[in-house]
């Protein structure tokens, strides 16, 4: 013989469950009202980052050459190419009283006329307290990498002008941390624009190294 429940007991366990749920939900809320309150009165200010100075080991240009096998044959053209060996001395200082910084995945590389020259070097993973300054020293390599006829013109122009302006970007990711309490992951890019004064022929060999004092702020977008 089944036995029926009762309908003011199943209404008692409706209210039961709908209470249970409204407070888990009450509580989430009051955590993330907690956390937006907490993230307001903070208000984490962007990293700034100096280009401290630029060591410049190589700096050469391949112009491109027509060749043909015979007469028949279609001349083959070779490309454009900069090859750079540079050093580069960047600050980072985080300007925030309270806040962290996680630096992630940051790769350095080296462009020209908004056109990468250099391989991207991988800075270390760092974390970064309150007020506190990192410095980082990474090499730039870019080895006969190919240009359009576009950037050859722009290098006979500077040179006439007696300088290559070259800029040095970071490109990665940050998180802030409050407390324990520890973000999700930002994009950084970091834009330290590097004006180099060079002598002679570009398009010959490398020169002796040469080390710029440059002192220069970067743009910061996070």
């Amino acid at each position: 013989m089944s036995v029926k429940e009762c309908p003011h007991h199943l209404d008692d366990e409706k209210q039961l469950v709908r209470r249970v749920v409204g407070g888990v939900a009450a509580f989430i809320v009051l955590i993330l009202i907690v956390i937006f309150v907490i993230w307001a009165i903070l208000r984490p200010s962007k990293p700034s980052f100096i280009l401290q100075d630029a060591t410049l080991f190589n700096f050469n240009l391949s112009s491109s050459t027509a060749t043909g096998a015979s007469a028949i044959e279609p001349p083959s053209l070779t490309p454009n190419t900069i090859t750079i060996t540079m050093q580069v001395t960047l600050l980072a200082r985080n300007p925030n009283d309270r806040i962290g910084i996680y630096y992630q995945k940051l790769d350095v590389y080296a462009s020209y006329r908004n056109q990468q020259i250099s391989l991207g070097t991988m800075l270390p993973a760092t974390y970064q307290g309150h007020k506190d300054v990192t410095v980082w020293s990474p090499f730039l390599y870019g080895m006969a990498v190919p240009v359009s006829p576009y950037v050859l013109q722009s290098l006979g122009q500077d040179q006439d002008a007696g300088g290559v302006l070259v800029n040095v970007k970071v490109m990665g990711r940050v998180k802030w941390k409050v407390g324990s309490w520890l973000s999700g992951k930002y994009h950084l890019y970091v834009n330290c624009p590097a004006y180099i004064r060079l002598a002679g022929d570009w398009t010959g060999a490398a020169g002796p190294a040469i080390k710029y004092q440059i002192m220069q702020s970067c743009s910061v977008d996070v």
